[in-house]
């Protein structure tokens, strides 16, 4: 029985033998599908708290909304969340940005979010295992449990360790409901 080695090396154009070869990213076939993998799951096995669909002309773009975690100060509170599949997507996090104003440790004026999970590089703990679910699942948790060791917004780290009442009237004034941000004709992305 030959070895797979040799096999492989069997079909190898001669063009080819002795080059370096580096990962390619995925086609985007292979991204549809994964993404159609991971939008059935979410439809068969809902989180609680958590929805995500693409949106009606591209599934690589995708709206979500998560519900803030009890026990927190954004409890009660609702947000909606974009997502961008990169090309190589799972090889590489898909970009998430909130759509619904967030006062937050993690998160910068314009809704980028500092979690690990969302980097490949330079230290990023992101892996192709991870998918929609997982990704909006370790946000939720971050807003209950931010990350004071790396903020985006100082001023909210330095709130969310000293005065609790205070940084809840924050989260409270810079938070705005999804049909709100409607009324006030803000885009959101959906």
């Amino acid at each position: 029985m030959a070895s797979r080695a040799t096999m492989m090396s069997s079909t190898t154009n001669e063009s080819t033998k002795g080059a370096i070869t580096t990962p390619r990213p995925a086609n985007n076939t292979n991204v549809i599908k994964r993404l159609q993998s991971e939008l059935m799951h979410l439809m068969t096995s809902p989180t609680p708290g958590l929805t995500a669909f693409p949106s009606a002309s591209d599934l690589t773009k995708w709206n979500a909304t998560l519900d803030g975690p009890s026990d927190s100060p954004y409890c009660n509170l609702h947000f909606k969340l974009t997502l961008s599949y990169p090309p190589n997507y799972p090889y590489a996090p898909p970009e998430v940005l909130f759509k619904t104003p967030v006062y937050h440790p993690n998160v910068d004026m314009s809704g980028r979010i500092c979690l690990d999970i969302l980097k490949a590089e330079g230290g990023g703990a992101w892996s192709a295992v991870l998918n929609t679910g997982a990704v909006l699942l370790s946000i939720q948790s971050l807003l209950g449990e931010p990350n004071n060791a790396s903020p985006l917004n100082g001023e909210a780290a330095l709130l969310w360790d000293r005065d609790q009442v205070e940084y809840k009237r924050k989260v409270l004034a810079r938070h705005q409901e999804p049909a709100e941000m409607e009324e006030n004709g803000l885009a959101v992305g959906f």
